[in-house]
């Protein structure tokens, strides 16, 4: 049997293909992305990128009912977006195999919430599964399925960001050759009027009744008797920082069937102990069904016996954090020296398409912002200052549009709202927003940022890009027909590396009480450019920008907040390994001090 090294995600992938899945669908979103890129390898898997997680969502169930495994990923935000589906098929059941991959984010480092996915399985009815490493997610990925077939129902897999991307080895078996099942017509089961809905209701009950007596036994929630008065309960990445932490100092109950909940293995391990911790990241999951046994008085989680805080009620739980909040102490380690240790926040990359838009919104005081998700959302920060709210995918153009209507009502608010979405966006949910601006007739300027590929989860294909996820040529879909055939008259196309189209663009736009749209058009700078790039943007890339004796040092370059440019004793100087020559900065500068060649 070939052992290897994987990451979770990694290994998810390979548990997909090992269990003779057929289908899988995802959007990208970090830290789900790699699970759908890996499984693109394994060519028996047809695996899909989707316009959004609701689409993917519902692709994966009729491949299901139709009788063949299937699966679909996404990141904890996108379960908000496929809940609709996912609660509905949790009624309905499936013919073959449904899993679904949840990869929650404790510690917010690339999303706009932290939330505990942990609850969509509970108020689903939907069974769960957390795995701690690499093999655990394959091994469970796998029984998923079959748990899936067994009893009828979708099955969602819990990872975090720590199990999705830490590396741990693998014992890797062959694909399991799983025949497509034959769909027999049953009204009564996938049709959900509501007669037939509250049928299967009752289903779901029994069958929640019958799962919350085999998860006692299964092999997953695993006891580890070392002999002590202290009891460690902790699923997922947390039961690795306990070991760190206790080692065989404790008795430990593993949790990897996480709902329903083991609770007859819950009560007979806290029966012993003197001292129970529960180890769990975000919400007091697994420490409820603790106290709601009546162990509260010798309870250690987000709070102790006397209701006091004891571990972080938000963020990783690493096992620094466990070891402070337990012994108050920390392991020896080297601290960084402050006085050398500059701050690096993020920021567009030199020759990043979005730099002029943002610069030159930045500097217009009769407009509000309305952001949204993307390498874009650092419009916010300086030196731009551009962007005044955000909220999720796709909200830019709807919540713009509600402000705008909000604003109009003052007669002492004189600002246009200008909406600001990538293409990626657009296609996710951009366009049932732009879809309302139009029926209801709203007034806010929308620019559509189309750097030709989905940017900040890596550059994976999405409808506009001309590819598919195995790199098959797809149809292009057109922004711009798409946004006429809304019901947009105005309508602009522009380089947004030109600063006097942006500008002037915009004060266009702004004179007209109706909506409109923008579309900047021009590749990501990071982007593996394809023939039709090459061919629409002959130019794009090929020159570096220098500067000139002229330069006197007023440092109004270095305001485009470009990463290139810096001073140099008193004088800008732009570096040629990051600098692609997009110019912005040329324009900026009123003494000619900066040429392209």
């Amino acid at each position: 049997m070939k052992k290897t090294l994987m990451t979770g995600n990694e290994a998810i992938a390979r548990g997909v293909y090992e269990a003779g899945t057929h289908f899988a669908a995802a959007y990208p979103g970090t830290p789900s992305t790699e699970i759908l890129e890996n499984l693109a390898h394994y060519t028996e898997v047809n695996s899909e990128w989707a316009p959004n997680e609701k689409v993917a969502m519902e692709y994966a169930i009729g491949c299901a009912v139709g009788g063949a495994r299937a699966f679909a990923a996404m990141k904890h935000v996108g379960l908000n977006v496929a809940a609709d589906p996912f609660f509905t098929v949790s009624y309905t059941g499936i013919n073959a195999g449904l899993v679904v991959v949840t990869a929650d984010e404790p510690g917010q480092h690339s999303s706009q919430n932290e939330q505990d996915n942990r609850n969509y399985a509970r108020a689903a009815k939907v069974p769960m599964l957390e795995p701690s490493d690499s093999q655990e997610c394959i091994d469970m990925v796998k029984y998923a399925f079959t748990l899936s077939e067994e009893y009828d129902t979708p099955v969602l897999v819990r990872v975090t960001t720590r199990v999705c991307h830490s590396k741990s080895l693998v014992a890797l078996s062959d694909r399991a050759e799983v025949p497509v099942k034959l769909y027999k017509k049953d009204a009564a089961k996938y049709v959900t009027v509501p007669a037939n809905a509250r049928i299967r209701r009752t289903y779901v009950e029994k069958r929640m009744d019958i799962l919350k007596k085999q998860v006692n036994t299964s092999e997953f929630n695993i006891i580890t008797d070392n002999n002590s008065k202290t009891t460690i309960i902790a699923s997922g990445m947390c039961f690795n920082y306990a070991k760190e932490v206790f080692g065989n100092d404790a008795n430990y109950l593993k949790i990897g069937f996480s709902y329903p909940l083991p609770m007859e293995l819950i009560d007979g391990i806290c029966k012993s102990a003197d001292k129970i911790y529960v180890l769990e990241e975000n919400d007091c999951y697994i420490e409820e069904a603790v106290r709601m046994l009546g162990y509260s008085s010798k309870l250690f989680g987000k709070y102790n016996a006397q209701g006091d805080a004891f571990f972080p009620a938000y963020g990783e739980l690493t096992a620094d954090v466990v070891r402070m909040c337990v012994t108050g102490s920390e392991n020896a380690s080297r601290k960084p020296n402050a006085d050398f240790v500059v701050p690096r926040p993020p920021a567009f990359c030199a020759g990043c398409p979005h730099r002029a838009v943002f610069y030159e919104l930045g500097k217009m005081k009769d407009v509000v912002v309305s952001g949204d998700i993307g390498c874009y959302t650092l419009g916010f920060a300086p030196p731009y200052n551009a962007m005044d709210f955000n909220c999720c995918m796709g909200a830019s153009i709807s919540s713009g549009s509600g402000m705008q209507k909000a604003l109009d009502l003052n007669p002492e608010n004189k600002k246009r709202v200008v909406s600001v979405l990538g293409d990626s966006t657009f296609f996710h949910s951009g366009i049932t927003s732009l879809l309302d601006v139009v029926y209801n007739k709203g007034s806010n300027i929308t620019i559509i940022l189309d750097n030709r590929i989905t940017g900040m989860t890596g550059h994976q294909q999405n409808p506009g890009s001309g590819f598919t996820l195995s790199g098959e040529s797809a149809h292009i879909s057109d922004i711009e027909a798409i946004v006429r055939a809304i019901g947009i008259e105005d309508v602009y196309v522009i380089d947004p590396n030109d600063r006097k189209a942006v500008v002037d663009t915009l004060n266009k736009a702004k004179t007209s009480p109706k909506a409109s749209v923008i579309i900047t058009k021009y590749p990501c700078v990071l982007k593996k450019l394809s023939a039709l790039d090459n061919e629409q943007f002959p130019e794009a890339f090929k020159s570096k920008c220098i500067v000139n004796d002229k330069c006197v040092g007023c440092k109004m370059c270095v305001k485009c907040g470009c990463p290139a440019i810096m001073m140099v004793e008193g004088k800008a100087f732009i570096d040629k390994g990051t600098c692609v020559g997009c110019g912005v900065c040329m324009s900026i500068c009123k003494l000619n001090a900066i040429e392209r060649r």
